[in-house]
């Protein structure tokens, strides 16, 4: 059984950081897509950023970047998402997620249908 845990997630003040985590068990990275997605209330999950295990290559929406670094530990199968500069707009749950087949790329990677195993959701609020 596939199991993705995130953790790290909590109450921070505008430009402050946090680094959330996700253990993975039951699965390896090994050639997949690993992806973290937001949830803010009342809208779409968003894609964040993602990673492949594959190649390291790494893609983030353009709402992040500069101030969110993902990265992955593919001999513990964990990942990571350092966000740095927060803004009371990154205010989400956060997911993790691992895809198997469409890879993460300038064309791929960042849509929750391209994922095929999640996690449970970690709380980032950012107070103004």
């Amino acid at each position: 059984e596939v199991q993705l845990v995130e953790s790290g997630g909590g109450l921070v003040q505008a430009g402050g950081s946090l680094r959330l985590s996700c253990a993975a068990s039951g699965f390896t990275f090994d050639d997949s897509a690993i992806g973290w997605f937001r949830q803010a209330p009342g809208k779409e999950r968003e894609g964040v950023s993602c990673i492949s295990s594959h190649d390291g290559m790494t893609y983030y929406a353009d709402s992040v970047k500069g101030r969110f670094t993902i990265s992955s530990d593919n001999t513990k199968n964990a990942m990571y998402l350092q966000m740095n500069i927060l803004k009371p707009e990154d205010t989400a749950v956060y997911y993790c997620a691992v895809g198997e087949y469409y890879g993460c790329s300038p064309y791929s990677g960042l849509r929750p249908y391209e994922y095929d195993y999640w996690g449970q959701g970690t709380q980032v609020t950012v107070s103004s």
